[in-house]
């Protein structure tokens, strides 16, 4: 293999993308407490390594590589393009840019960057008004930009996966929920029946498919529809009757 072939060493590269997905990130996010720094902070880490490894050094497939070249043998590991190595490990090797896992990473990061977008401007008001952020996305999950740096992350996993992000992504992840939990505590603190009322109606992470009061229609069984109907007959007679209604 040439020096042509070896498809890292570009720091270079990989210091204007980690720079240009944290300001994107810091962007929509826009961090003001120290709970926000430190959320964003593991997150600027995870991306940081992530690149590192995507344009510097794959330190992923150098561990890997004698078990990737036995069980692999057709694939160069040391092109870029088997750095996408689910698509290279399910046969997606002509063109790993369009492959299943590639795309679905799009929708995943794309998903969690407007996740972060959306949740910030009913955060602002709310916390200028020294209120509680229900509206817009609020109104379907209590936490959604932590929820969208764990779309990102997760999109980047099925994307360009690395020993050191897949170490990374389930701290994080706990972090987050940890971070979540310290929010609600201080909601509470704050708020007490009005965050508690909220808590009832909106999930923390996954949004329900349907609103509580809304419930499906059940079918009457054939001995409630016979009580109805008695129940029916019996109100037409006292009406014809004018018999006393009971009190």
């Amino acid at each position: 293999m040439t020096h042509a072939d070896y498809g890292y060493g570009l720091w270079g590269l990989a210091l204007v993308n980690a720079a240009v997905f944290i300001l994107f990130a810091f962007s929509f996010f826009k961090p003001a407490t120290r709970r926000d720094w430190r959320s964003f902070g593991a997150f600027s880490a995870f991306i940081v390594a992530l690149f590192a490894e995507m344009y510097g050094f794959p330190l992923t497939i150098f561990l890997l590589s004698g078990w990737l070249q036995s069980r692999f043998p057709g694939v160069d590991w040391w092109s870029h393009d088997a750095g996408h190595l689910l698509e290279m490990m399910f046969g997606w090797r002509v063109n790993p840019h369009f492959g299943p896992f590639h795309l679905a990473s799009f929708v995943l990061i794309g998903t969690g960057f407007w996740l972060i977008s959306a949740g910030w401007a009913p955060l602002h008001a709310a916390q200028r008004a020294h209120k509680l952020a229900t509206t817009g996305i609020y109104a379907r999950v209590r936490h959604p930009q932590y929820i969208g740096f764990i779309l990102v992350m997760l999109g980047f996993l099925l994307q360009w996966p690395t020993l050191l992000t897949l170490a990374m992504f389930p701290v994080l992840v706990v972090m987050y929920i940890r971070l979540a939990r310290h929010e609600e505590k201080a909601a509470l603190a704050e708020f007490g029946s009005e965050y508690r009322d909220y808590m009832a109606r909106v999930p923390a992470f996954v949004p329900r498919l349907m609103s509580r009061t809304a419930r499906p229609s059940r079918s009457c069984t054939p001995m409630e529809r016979q009580g109805a109907a008695r129940s029916g007959a019996e109100q037409a007679l006292a009406k014809k009757h004018d018999w006393p209604r009971r009190g």
